[in-house]
């Protein structure tokens, strides 16, 4: 790559803003809602994450692709964001481990991207104007066209992805003869949360966004887990049933991002869409119950509604971010369920959280 051959490229953003930038390779247009992630490393994780599909990433760190890409660094089968904006790419990486450069990655997975944009800039709007649609593109001479083809975009809220991200047949990770067998509904699940579950001697049985309760009981599982995922929970009402079934039969249930969303609503609390999210690998959290923090990787745009779960007489609030004080954490006070609105499993992030699946395995075995 010859920096001075590549093509210029723009940032057109749903309130008329523009950025500029040059492409890294690919040309072409990409929509998507525009975010930022805080996190200074596991690029390659984030844009593999399921949670980010239908999302144009924003790297607030100054430099992305030093290190490389590593074929097990992975959360999901291909890169899932919509495209990449950055300021310093870097074409060369001196990891030893590394398999590959960032630039072959991305062109492996056709993703446009684009580099040497004013990210501190963008990132500022983005936090005072709010989470919004977006268009990169390398035809920069058309910019009345990209506004007409942005406006036709359908907004983050309301929006149901997690048929995009599911898997189509249900599949089995880990030992077959594990003493727990867990059934998971894959709503846009990361590979670490089964290995996480994996190793702590579960053998995991993941089913589509849409199965039915039965379909998960017919695998006689130990316990059940909801996962995390993209877009809008609330039009996941297939979802919410399998979550009023499990709650209503007292099984174990773990729910993590989208997951503890669905809990909430299945529980008759609403969410809400944030000004931003969370997005990053150092959001601070304290744990209610042991009135410990912790350190979390983060990654959500939507939210349980709190004076809703305040009042909610089966709810309990274990877990708060101390950025803003939205809900981090609830567990129902007589059923076997609880979830949490971030990463325990993290890649890329702290483990501060992991302790939330030996808490889910000790769940199963009292049951």
């Amino acid at each position: 790559m010859i920096y001075q051959k590549r093509k210029k490229a723009l940032i057109l953003l749903a309130d008329g803003t523009i950025f500029h930038g040059k492409s890294i390779g690919k040309d072409g247009t990409a929509f998507g809602e525009v975010c930022f992630n805080t996190g200074t490393t596991g690029y390659q994780e984030i844009f593999t994450d399921p949670s980010y599909y239908g999302q144009l990433m924003v790297t607030t760190n100054a430099h992305i692709g030093n290190y490389g890409t590593k074929a097990d660094e992975i959360e999901s089968d291909a890169i899932k964001i919509s495209g990449l904006i950055c300021k310093n790419f870097s074409f060369n990486y001196s990891r030893p481990a590394g398999d590959k450069s960032l630039e072959e990655f991305l062109e492996d997975n056709n993703l446009l991207a684009i580099s040497d944009v004013d990210t501190r800039a963008l990132v500022s709007h983005i936090r005072d104007h709010g989470a919004m649609n977006a268009v990169i593109s390398t035809d920069v001479d058309n910019v009345e066209g990209l506004k007409e083809q942005l406006a036709k975009v359908p907004s983050m809220e309301g929006l149901e992805l997690a048929s995009q991200v599911s898997t189509k047949e249900p599949y089995y990770f880990g030992d077959e003869n594990a003493t727990y067998k867990i059934a998971a509904l894959d709503i846009g699940i990361k590979k670490n949360i089964l290995r996480n579950l994996a190793k702590r001697d579960a053998y995991i049985k993941v089913f589509p966004y849409n199965s039915k309760f039965e379909d998960l009981e017919a695998f006689k599982p130990d316990g059940y887990f909801l996962s995390n995922g993209p877009g809008d929970p609330q039009p996941l009402v297939e979802a919410q049933a399998v979550a009023k079934e499990i709650i209503k039969r007292d099984l174990p249930l773990f729910g993590i991002c989208l997951g503890h969303q669905v809990i909430a609503l299945a529980n008759g609390i609403s969410t809400y869409k944030m000004h931003n999210g969370h997005r990053g690998i150092n959001h601070p959290v304290k744990n209610l119950v042991t009135t410990k923090g912790e350190i979390t990787s983060q990654n959500h745009g939507f939210a349980i509604n709190r004076e809703e779960t305040e009042s909610h007489p089966d709810v309990e609030i274990t877990h708060v971010h101390l950025n803003d004080h939205t809900v981090a954490g609830i567990k129902l006070k007589n059923k076997n369920c609880f979830s949490v609105q971030y990463h325990p499993e993290a890649s890329p992030g702290p483990n501060d959280s992991t302790y939330l699946f030996d808490e889910f395995i000790q769940n199963i075995k009292n049951n």
